[in-house]
């Protein structure tokens, strides 16, 4: 078992860096072949995840390359920072979207996919109505996707964190 451990913490740099590339396929996956476009707090969740695709890829690049303790452990802590927020954004989100809070302005436009009708009203000038942030546009086992994110970030931030606390990698 402290094998695995030491390989985990060893290769998270990496292994957060595909979680986080992952977690963009799934949401690009939902919007191009579910329909469901994201709003406004989705697209701030996202960046969150690109943020740390390249903090871990860059992280683990450096690490691989000086092999300094110091710069990985420096990486999973800057890990550690991003995907708390993003959890936090993720369950204000999920917040917002429970009517506990409201949401920010932003979000007040009408949801619903993007179809040749909404194209056309656009070129001839129509508003754009972006999906809103108060309502759930998909829920599994009682949570939605924002709801999932906040909980997959604080696990990754969990992971992230005890990378950072630990002492001594080695593959």
């Amino acid at each position: 078992m402290t094998v695995l451990i030491r390989r985990l913490v060893y290769w998270q740099a990496l292994l957060a860096a595909l979680a986080s590339g992952l977690m963009l396929a799934i949401a690009h996956g939902f919007e191009t072949f579910g329909g469901l476009a994201p709003c406004t707090l989705c697209l701030k969740q996202r960046e969150v995840y690109w943020a740390a695709l390249a903090v871990g890829l860059v992280g683990a690049a450096l690490y691989r390359m000086a092999g300094s303790e110091r710069t990985r452990r420096g990486a999973a802590a800057l890990l550690t920072v991003i995907f708390l927020y993003g959890a936090y954004l993720a369950a204000y989100h999920a917040g917002a979207e429970w009517k506990w809070w409201p949401g920010p302005t932003a979000c007040t436009g009408a949801g619903g996919a993007v179809s040749l009708q909404s194209m056309t009203d656009l070129l001839n000038g129509a508003k754009v109505k972006p999906p809103r942030c108060d309502e759930a546009a998909w829920v599994w086992l009682g949570l939605s996707m924002a709801g999932w994110n906040s909980l997959l970030s604080l696990a990754l931030a969990g992971f992230s964190a005890a990378s950072a606390l630990t002492k001594k990698a080695k593959a």
